[in-house]
């Protein structure tokens, strides 16, 4: 990772309020960052803020699937996901599958207001990081797809 963060954003309709307000308090960190948001959450950052945010389609209407693929894809350092967690939401099941990716690419996750703090307070937002592990995490989960596929 570069020390500029590729940072994305979802928020649950619920608390995209939440999210504009952590944006603003935290608007001169984000600053030098490139920011990718879900639909709605982007314009809520943007609408709180004066910071630029590459929206993609709302989460509902794939932008979701699209933050999944630039995860997949290497594109995305750091996913803050406001979720509710006191709201019953049909699209519940739209956040596991970007975990999951998430999880799979080692990217740093924050689901929280205090882990979002806590990692944009991180020293290392500023500065290169490199994932210790060796290989990147995507092909190495390939290769064990792979080899499944053989002894199948």
């Amino acid at each position: 990772m570069d020390g500029q963060k590729r940072i994305a954003f979802l928020a649950h309709d619920a608390v995209k309020p939440t999210l504009g307000a952590w944006a603003f308090a935290n608007e001169r960190a984000l600053l030098p960052h490139q920011l990718t948001a879900t639909g709605n959450s982007g314009r809520a950052i943007m609408d709180a803020t004066r910071l630029e945010v590459n929206c993609l389609r709302s989460g509902t209407l794939g932008g979701d699937l699209e933050l999944g693929a630039l995860i997949a894809d290497g594109r995305i350092d750091i996913l803050i996901a406001f979720t509710d967690p006191l709201t019953a939401r049909p699209h519940d099941v739209d956040v596991a599958p970007l975990l999951r990716i998430a999880n799979i690419a080692q990217i740093a996750v924050a689901l929280t207001e205090t882990t979002a703090d806590f990692l944009i307070r991180s020293e290392l937002m500023t500065r290169p990081y490199a994932r210790t592990g060796g290989a990147p995490a995507l092909p190495a989960m390939q290769q064990k797809i792979d080899k499944r596929r053989e002894t199948a």
